[in-house]
């Protein structure tokens, strides 16, 4: 199993009141803590600030909304590079049932993804891209198709854009930086203010921002996975609304990214990964609000790398989680599609596929080198689904699949065969299951893996292409 150094924090700006501290809820709700720095005499009374990771949560959702209404190509670049500009809010979007109390990004934090995403080599992508240039790639190309849907080379842009820039970016920061390397004695300590001018310690910030990039409502860990999920659709206003002000606060009251997804496998009963991780980032925060403002000593921080490793190592499972399910997921939709299935069928296809490869694209860009397993990820997923040679949908027909790019930066194609293709899927899933002990295991396949291996034989290769 591949194992996670301590990583970046997130920066949830939202604050809960001193209410929620006083009723019993403090110790399961991520702040107020209070201002510790010494020297400090503003008016500030709560440290907790990450407004920058709140607005690339939204700028995410919108991206992805961005690409699937077609908004041309300076709108969608708007979403990944920032803008100084008014940025509306795509997603979340106020309505009668479920009322958020900003709608410009830019009134939250004037940021970008680009400048945070990862800048390191991406092989299981065609052409040899970092982090950054793939999504910038990806985004270039979502804009020459309709709604980022290239039924062709089977790509959804949106879902591959969103996927991996939730990895790529929020997880990377977070498990690679802020509670990684930013927890080092000397890196951002404890008694100098994070930057000149700042209300809150080097350690404090470090550890908020890399709660904002996990993306938990503040008040997360007081509520059921079915509450925190329906928050993150849109549909429980009531559990959102903490403070009963009669708005979504998007800086603390809601839920992103990985924290959805978490919610999502927990409302299974067999995992709790959302409230192990946010009671862990609870817990770390307290530990550096009770230094008071001094350097924290050996035993605390070993205490805070402590929960930052319980925090990378549960959120990486969610991500192997994900990986687990579409892999599922695109092994029931070849089963449809051999049968004959139509353009419908096929879209849903191309839809799971591309969650599947943004999501194991994600794994790759945490702090810790997968190697030979990360090799044997890519050559399972490969560079693109299998498709149809005569039309996209009738894979059950001269099947091919992309397997790189030409000078001229065009996708070439290589034959491919079903059936192979459903075994690599749930080879996946077992890679899955073994090297990153998921459990949940949402759309478990596993069960036909003997069928189709002893039909197909067991020596097929599963070389990156």
């Amino acid at each position: 199993m591949s194992k996670l150094t301590i990583l970046a924090g997130f920066v949830l700006v939202g604050l809960m009141s001193t209410s929620a501290m006083a009723d019993g809820h403090g110790n399961h709700v991520y702040g107020p803590f209070p201002v510790t720095l010494k020297g400090y005499s503003g008016d500030k009374t709560n440290s907790v600030s990450y407004s920058g990771q709140v607005g690339r949560q939204l700028l995410h959702n919108s991206l992805k909304k961005a690409i699937g209404k077609n908004a041309g190509l300076d709108t969608i670049n708007s979403y990944f590079n920032g803008s100084d500009e008014e940025l509306p809010i795509l997603d979340p979007v106020s309505s009668e049932k479920f009322m958020v109390d900003h709608s410009n990004v830019n009134d939250i934090s004037k940021t970008n993804l680009s400048g945070k995403a990862y800048k390191g080599d991406i092989s299981g992508w065609p052409g040899g891209m970092s982090g950054k240039e793939v999504l910038a790639s990806m985004i270039a190309r979502s804009s020459e198709v309709d709604g980022g849907y290239d039924a062709t080379h089977g790509y959804d842009y949106a879902q591959l854009v969103s996927k991996f820039a939730m990895g790529g970016i929020f997880y990377h920061q977070a498990c690679d930086n802020y509670l990684d390397e930013k927890l080092e004695a000397n890196n951002k300590p404890n008694n100098k203010p994070y930057k000149d001018g700042a209300y809150y310690t080097g350690k404090e910030h470090s550890w908020d921002e890399a709660f904002g990039y996990w993306g938990a409502a503040a008040h997360g860990a007081t509520l059921s996975p079915e509450q925190n999920y329906n928050i993150a659709k849109k549909k429980d206003m009531v559990s959102a609304d903490a403070n009963s002000d009669g708005v979504v606060n998007l800086k603390s009251e809601m839920n992103y990214a990985h924290a959805y997804y978490a919610s999502a496998f927990d409302k299974g009963g067999k995992t709790k990964y959302y409230k192990t991780i946010t009671q862990a980032f609870i817990d770390g925060r307290q530990v550096i609000a009770d230094a008071k403002g001094e350097a924290l000593s050996d035993a605390e921080r070993n205490t805070i790398m402590g929960k930052a490793r319980v925090i990378c190592s549960n959120w990486e499972k969610v991500i192997a989680e994900a990986v687990f399910k579409y892999a599922g997921s695109v092994y029931g939709d070849l089963e449809k599609l051999k049968g004959g299935g139509d353009a419908k069928a096929y879209r849903k296809y191309v839809k799971h596929w591309g969650e599947l490869k943004g999501f194991a694209l994600s794994l790759h860009t945490s702090h810790q080198n997968l190697g030979e397993l990360g090799r044997k990820i890519d050559g399972l997923i490969k560079f693109g689904p299998v498709v149809g040679g005569v039309s996209p949908s009738q894979i059950s027909m001269n099947t091919r699949r992309v397997d790189g790019v030409d000078e001229a930066g065009n996708f070439t194609f290589q034959d491919a065969s079903v059936d192979e293709y459903m075994l690599y899927m749930l080879r996946l899933q077992k890679l899955m299951e073994d090297e990153f002990g998921v459990v949940a295991k949402n759309n478990d396949k596993l069960a036909g893996i003997s069928n189709l291996a002893e039909k197909l034989g067991s020596g097929e290769s599963v070389e990156n292409d």
